[in-house]
Formats: structure tokens, sequence, C-alpha cells
């Protein structure tokens, strides 16, 4: 009986650990293909604000960073650096700077979301017709299926 509940215990853990590292690997296994570096060093020139996604925000941990430049044109957002990898992560352009989602959450439905970031090492957004980048003065990267915050820099 002691050798059932030590095996069953055993491969419970190690079904947790399996699923999580699943949650993990998924969206790296899945993402499409980075843009190339020159393609967003090109696309940055164009920028009409810049700013840097920094690991030592508040709402950032090990799981949940972002590092690099991040650059606004009127037709798009491009990040040349990394982002930890994970799951449905999404792009918004906030009113005022905030490090962490205990900021965020209060702030979300005045925000603007931009799209969806499907790369993690480097990424290009197309900003929608209808918004209007000087209302904002940061880029958020959001978890939405965690509700996490990745990051975000303060352009203006």
């Amino acid at each position: 009986m002691r050798r059932f509940i030590f095996g069953s215990i055993t491969h419970a853990i190690a079904l947790v650990i399996g699923f999580a590292l699943g949650i993990y690997f998924l969206p790296i296994l899945t993402a499409p293909e980075t843009p190339d570096a020159e393609l967003l060093r090109e696309k940055a020139s164009a920028a009409v604000y810049s700013a840097d996604f920094s690991r030592d925000l508040r709402g950032s941990d090990f799981l949940h960073w972002g590092e690099g430049k991040v650059s606004v044109t009127p037709e798009q957002i491009v990040h040349e650096g990394a982002l930890a990898p994970g799951p449905d992560y999404k792009l918004y352009l906030v009113k005022e700077f905030v490090e962490h989602e205990d900021e965020f959450e209060p702030v979300k439905e005045n925000s603007q979301y931009v799209g969806d970031v499907k790369t993690f090492d480097g990424f290009l957004v197309d900003i929608p017709d209808d918004v209007d980048i000087e209302k904002y003065s940061t880029v958020l990267v959001w978890c939405e299926t965690f509700s996490e915050f990745i990051t975000a820099a303060k352009y203006r």
C-alpha cells in the first residue's frame, strides 16, 4: 500500500511538472519566425519615440520580463530585444507608466490594445489606423491568460 501511495504521488508530481513545462515551452515551439534584425532596425529608424524595456521593474521576475529597445512609429511598434517566453502576450498602449499588474488592471479598460505579441526575440506589431500614439505614454506587454505583467516602457 505504501508503495502504491508513493508511486501515485511521484507520478502526480511528474504530471504537474510536465504540464507546467508544456505551458512554458509550447509558445516557444509554436512561435512564428522572429523578424530579422535588419528589418527591425529598418522599421525602428522611422520611430517618433523610443524607450527601453527593463528587467528591473516591480512587476518583472525571472519568468516575466522584457529587455531591449522599443520604438514607436505612427504605424508600428518595434521591439529589438528579448521577452521571457509565454502564452497569449498582448501589446497595449497605456496613458501613464505602470510597472506591475496591480497598477495595470485598474487602467486596462482605458488602455489601447494594439495587437498580439507572438515572437520573443524582437517583434513588429502594426498599430490600428484609429489609434493615436500621442494619447498614450507607455508601451506594455501583458500575458492575458495569466493576468501577468511582463514589461513596460515609457516612450513619452
